[in-house]
């Protein structure tokens, strides 16, 4: 069990979100790097789907170990450290964490979202079928509440007493990757409200250089760089908005949707992100580089069946490897 003590600057319990709800007017929420929750869950054993983790963003919180427990790590590298130990943790393993030590996180080294989880998951309750925290509607995640966590809450594991789990490590990538330098290129394919913006405005998206923005959240990613042209018909009808939809206001200035992101919008949309690049979008920081590459939305289907398999294969060499552990 942990208990915190700084909470850090962001920190939510997410899980796979609520993909089902959007017809309620409940966004989708959820883990904003999929991948790196979907490690998390084979890391701790624990549902797939509705594994609750702590989404820890940029800078990480304080942790005291109350009881001895084990905690897995995916997602970006933000410093994780037994303090008294001076053991450092990195995404994609487990490890056990002994009652009287704390957690502590440093800089963000990749990308800027980290997830923690214990022995099964958090153990949080279930709210309309998820445990994600959901800030505007003000309900899951800790008691329920949909609030970050803060000094004094505790997280407990589903399975207490699962300490066999340390010691694991995850095979393959354990979340989206952003480029250390240079740009980090986000494929797309065309959106629905193409048709309504002048000529070359896909191709201007793809050939500008484009800045992540300060002003990003949760709901969406907000790009600086050079303005797009706007639809002459402005007269758009609401519709079903989807994560990673590349929004056009009236600035110009692009904004790609996030598991946040409302259930219906009304800003014409350029562009969609292919869902193979979600986690991608998801370790995003300010001041990052963005280059896009439009695909047909064929290869973007082909692309997310491959990177699919690519995870089945690492799942399946994970559970090997775990199983011959457990044997020897």
């Amino acid at each position: 069990m942990l208990e915190v003590v700084d909470p850090g600057l962001l920190s939510t319990i997410q899980d796979a979100g609520r993909p089902w709800a959007a017809d309620q007017g409940v966004p989708r929420g959820g883990a904003c790097d999929p991948l790196a929750l979907r490690v998390l869950e084979q890391l701790v054993g624990g549902p797939a789907g509705s594994t609750a983790a702590l989404e820890i963003t940029l800078a990480g919180p304080e942790l005291a170990v109350r009881e001895t427990c084990v905690i897995g790590l995916s997602g970006a590298d933000l410093e994780c450290e037994v303090t008294e130990e001076r053991r450092p943790l990195r995404p994609g393993t487990t490890a056990l964490v002994r009652a009287g030590t704390t957690l502590r996180f440093g800089a963000a080294r990749d990308g800027c979202r980290a997830y923690l989880s214990l022995a099964g998951g958090i153990d949080v309750p279930l709210v309309l079928g998820s445990r994600s925290t959901c800030s505007v509607g003000g309900f899951g995640g800790i008691d329920g509440e949909g609030r970050p966590i803060r000094a004094g809450d505790l997280l407990r594991p589903m399975k207490p007493g699962a300490l066999g789990l340390a010691g694991r490590r995850w095979p393959g990538r354990a979340g989206g990757s952003v480029g250390a330098s240079g740009s980090t290129v986000v494929r797309v394919v065309a959106g629905p409200h193409l048709d309504r913006f002048p000529k070359g405005s896909l191709e201007g998206l793809r050939s500008n250089s484009w800045e992540v923005s300060g002003r990003s959240d949760r709901m969406g990613i907000r790009l600086d760089g050079s303005a797009l042209p706007v639809p002459a018909r402005p007269d758009l009808v609401s519709i079903p908005v989807t994560w990673g939809a590349v929004q056009v206001p009236p600035s110009g200035q692009p904004i790609v949707l996030l598991a946040d992101h409302q259930t219906v919008g009304g800003y014409p949309i350029v562009a969609v992100v292919a869902s193979v690049d979600r986690p991608v979008l998801g370790q995003l920081r300010a001041g990052d580089a963005v280059r896009f590459e439009v695909v047909e939305a064929v290869l973007a289907r082909r692309l997310k069946i491959a990177s699919d398999a690519i995870f089945d294969a690492d799942a399946a060499m994970f559970r090997t490897d775990a199983s011959d552990a457990t044997a020897g």
